[in-house]
């Protein structure tokens, strides 16, 4: 018998030397290409797909900015037009505001007229008699400290009323205005032509830019008959 006996197998024993499963090259080292596919720093190649890919993104990128570069004047003109839009909408609110602000202004100094008015028609008798008073006094040849006071009482009322807008209706050598004047009579004159007030009856008053009361005047009819014919 011989006296190299096979082993019986156990499944713990170790594998035996040798029996690796590795890859090995024809001549026994190892495959290179696995060994190559394996290493980190291997690039892989571009195939002829990635190469036709990248050449469509440059061609397609280029058209971008072809596309970019002709809608460039378009949207340019698109802004101006926007632009020129909102200056326009400006101005025009511009002068709505200014117009509102106006008719604002306006409308409160009527209220405010409209509310004095009632206040000043009361108060004009009160100044009629004030000035009846000094002309009595004159006439009369009164104290002249007595006169001087009633004209010093008339000159700060009217002061006072003047700054809530009222001020005298001018009658002084003018020509006879209906919208001012209300003719009482008429005289001859031969220093005034006719239609020239001679004499004012009774004040007339404006508050602010409107008509109060008109003033009550005496007008000349012209020359007397005498001189008339004289003249002829």
């Amino acid at each position: 018998m011989s006296k190299n006996k096979e082993k019986p197998w156990s499944p713990t024993a170790p594998p035996e030397a040798g029996k690796h499963h590795s890859h090995e090259g024809a001549d026994g080292g190892p495959d290179k290409e696995n060994a190559r596919r394996q290493t980190p720093d291997a690039r892989p190649e571009k195939t002829d797909t990635e190469e036709g890919g990248g050449s469509r993104t440059q061609a397609a990128t280029k058209d971008e900015t072809v596309k970019a570069v002709q809608t460039a004047p378009a949207e340019a003109a698109d802004h101006a037009e926007k632009l020129a839009q909102l200056q326009d909408r400006l101005l025009r609110l511009q002068a709505d505001f200014d117009n509102f602000r106006k008719r604002t202004l306006r409308e409160k100094n009527e209220l405010f007229d409209s509310a004095n008015q009632a206040l000043m028609l009361e108060i004009l008798p009160v100044l009629d008699h004030l000035q009846l008073g000094i002309q009595a006094a004159s006439a009369h040849q009164a104290d002249p400290a007595f006169r001087e006071g009633l004209i010093l009482i008339f000159d700060q009322l009217m002061g006072a009323l003047s700054k809530f807008g009222l001020s005298p209706v001018e009658t002084e050598k003018q020509i006879f205005d209906t919208n001012r004047f209300e003719a009482v009579n008429t005289l001859p004159s031969a220093t005034e032509p006719e239609g020239t007030v001679l004499a004012s009856v009774r004040r007339g008053y404006m508050l602010r830019n409107k008509l109060l009361r008109p003033a009550q005047v005496i007008v000349s009819s012209g020359p007397p008959p005498e001189e008339v014919k004289n003249a002829e």
